[in-house]
């Protein structure tokens, strides 16, 4: 992992669609979105912080958001069946 750079999963639940929208919009700058309201991310510790206070700004009584960081065992035994996006590698690149 590049840089310190972890892989981090995003997920919230939000009530109003308003607050959702911008808990989305926020994550869409930083993430990948993976499923409706799960994303995935490649960030250092610093910067998934940064990402979580501005997210806790957002969140209304109710309203969670979950992060969890997935260490190098766990990467290499991630799988995704289907038509989900790929997880990100880290190489710097996507095949499309």
């Amino acid at each position: 992992m590049a840089g310190g750079d972890r892989l981090q999963i995003f997920t919230y639940d939000v009530s109003s669609n308003r607050r959702r929208r911008r808990v989305a919009r926020l994550l869409e700058e930083e993430a990948t979105r993976v499923q409706y309201s799960v994303f995935e991310a490649r960030l250092t510790r610093k910067a998934a912080e940064r990402l979580m206070a501005k997210i806790e700004k957002e969140l209304d009584t109710g309203d969670s958001l979950r992060v969890y960081t997935v260490g190098r065992t766990g990467e290499r035994q991630c799988s995704v069946i289907g038509d989900g996006v790929p997880v990100d590698s880290g190489a710097g690149y996507w095949l499309m």
